[in-house]
């Protein structure tokens, strides 16, 4: 896994770093169809039919920033813009599928649904941003304390050496107990 690096300012850069407003909004849709796609518990039940009434609701939108980002990434790459614009796509979408974040990013997704419900059709524009940060604020966290559990190791071993055992060594490890077989009656 790679972890987004800090920038001089601080700020993480990710896919949706420095963005334009049309990929703003494309990385928004992108990672409500990730959460629509893997939030699947019972809970988040109200996510996929957020992502269905948000695909109708902004539909006018969503179109013409796929066709601005057609564009961009056909008048930049030329007859390579599709393979580009796909490739970036799937960062965006791997981006969004880091496993350990899915409970964080799952609860942030319900939030969207609610977010969403203030939002109608032809305002998608000025939320898109608001939404995106949103959305992408459980990564960062992520990313951020996995940093610092980093830095923490760094400074446990510096001090104390070795390797840290956070188990039992393999030839200490205790036989499992089988469990009793039920006793006849």
């Amino acid at each position: 896994m790679r972890i987004p690096e800090a920038g001089v300012d601080g700020v993480r850069k990710t896919v949706n770093s420095s963005v334009s407003n049309a990929q703003a909004i494309w990385n928004f849709r992108s990672a409500f169809n990730v959460a629509a796609l893997n939030c699947v518990e019972a809970e988040y039940v109200s996510i996929l039919e957020g992502y269905k009434s948000f695909l109708k609701i902004h539909d006018r939108t969503l179109d013409k920033a796929d066709a601005d980002l057609k564009k961009h990434f056909n008048g930049s790459y030329g007859k390579s813009g599709t393979r580009e614009r796909e490739t970036y796509q799937t960062q965006v979408y791997n981006f969004f599928s880091v496993p350990p974040v899915k409970a964080t990013f799952c609860r942030a997704a319900l939030g969207i649904v609610t977010d969403l419900q203030g939002v109608p059709a032809g305002k998608l524009d000025a939320f898109a941003q608001q939404g995106l940060n949103k959305i992408e604020t459980p990564f960062l966290d992520f990313f951020n304390a996995y940093d610092q559990y980093r830095a923490d190791l760094a400074a446990w071993k510096a001090k104390y050496g070795g390797i840290v055992v956070v188990g039992q060594q393999p030839s200490q490890a205790l036989a499992p107990i089988a469990a009793a077989a039920p006793q006849a009656q």
